[in-house]
């Protein structure tokens, strides 16, 4: 997963399409990344924080006994331990790095499910940053919890969407671009997916890829052949899939990324624009179409672009789960592994459980799936649907 074109897409895919105002701020963000990801002090400065602060690597564990029912030999990168609880924290920390060299002293974030609001607050607290997260506000009475951690951890939650609307990720990043209009100055836009205009689906690509490279190394440790038959991972705009996916695009591993049945911005979407960027959107032909999932980190209409162009050129495909299946996944692993994956990371495993022994996923297979959060924030939401 090589860097974009010079018009910032990947294949047919990204770009750039903003109002004006929006122009020269992204293009400085480009300048200033490709300065810093260049610069050995900083990239050094960040692996730094990554091995003390958010406790990486994190670990490869199998699960030996969902492993066995199932017929395969089942790996997962453990990003729910890392601070804060969920794979974002990889990104944000370099994107608030990246935002004090640029002399910001503030960060605007969206959010879905929170973990992307609670790492933001969490690295403007340890960084000495003004932290605004605007997040919807569905979203904010869904995951109750991650909102009291941001407001705890220092920053302002802002709800997004009026009454009508769904009131998910799509209202929250539309609000975070308004906001983000009039302060360039001073803020930095710390967007927390492979989503919006160029430069930002490769800069977070590249800041999360370090999960890629080291599951890579560990499963050369640990694995006869040196890599996994298949890696799996959850997308909703795509970020730990695209971290995951980069260490592994040059192998023969197989990349398998599973969208929420009703946010299928590949397998139900058909080419648009929206949050800047060219991708797949559920549309009605006119408008964007509201996506529908029991995971808020999953309830977006479309997919990082980078996404897109692995699905065009057959190198990743994107199967769906629904609800029902996420759920079924999340009793699974707690009930065999003792681990509470995220609704999100339940959607990955859930399409493993349903492949598995099949020609999809034949018996015998190694399968490496990131486990891309912990379920703690989740577990009001499951009770009460486990209870229905």
């Amino acid at each position: 997963m090589g860097q974009p074109d010079a018009t910032g897409r990947f294949g047919d895919f990204g770009g750039r399409f903003l109002p004006e105002a929006l122009v020269p701020a992204c293009r400085e963000v480009e300048a200033a990344f490709l300065d810093a990801w260049h610069d050995p002090a900083f990239v050094a400065e960040y692996h730094r924080l990554l091995a003390t602060y958010v406790g990486r690597p994190t670990p490869l564990t199998e699960c030996v006994r969902l492993g066995e029912r199932l017929g395969i030999r089942l790996l997962l990168k453990r990003e729910d331990l890392a601070h804060t609880g969920s794979h974002k924290i990889n990104n944000v920390l370099g994107q608030a790095l990246l935002a004090k060299r640029m002399g910001r002293t503030k960060l605007i974030a969206e959010t879905g499910a929170g973990s992307h609001g609670v790492a933001t607050a969490t690295a403007a607290a340890l960084l000495g940053l003004d932290c605004t997260v605007h997040m919807g506000h569905t979203d904010m009475r869904r995951q109750e919890l991650n909102v009291f951690r941001m407001e705890l951890l220092g920053a302002e939650v802002v709800p997004a969407g009026v009454p009508g609307t769904a009131g998910t990720l799509k209202e929250a990043t539309n609000a975070a671009l308004r906001a983000w209009v009039s302060e360039t100055e001073t803020a930095h836009y710390c967007i927390g997916s492979v989503l919006g205009p160029h430069p930002y689906p490769y800069l977070v690509r590249e800041f999360q890829r370090v999960i890629g490279e080291e599951a890579r190394a560990q499963a050369a440790e640990l694995l006869p052949s040196g890599l996994p038959d298949v890696v799996v991972a959850c997308v909703g705009g795509g970020s730990n899939a695209a971290g995951t996916f980069a260490g592994f695009v040059d192998t023969t591993a197989e990349l398998v990324g599973v969208e929420a049945a009703g946010g299928a911005g590949i397998s139900g979407g058909t080419p648009g624009i929206l949050h800047g960027f060219r991708s797949h959107f559920l549309q009605d032909g006119v408008q964007i179409s509201e996506a529908h999932s029991i995971s808020a980190g999953l309830d977006y209409p479309g997919v990082g672009p980078e996404h897109m162009h692995l699905a065009a050129e057959g190198r990743a495909r994107y199967p769906t789960v629904t609800d029902a299946e996420a759920l079924a996944a999340v009793r699974a692993l707690a009930a065999t592994e003792g681990i509470l994956p995220a609704l999100e990371s339940a959607h990955a495993l859930a399409w493993v459980q349903r492949a598995a022994g099949t020609a999809e996923l034949p018996t015998g297979s190694t399968v490496l799936l990131t486990l891309s959060g912990r379920g703690d924030k989740d577990v009001h939401q499951i009770r009460e649907n486990l209870s229905c």
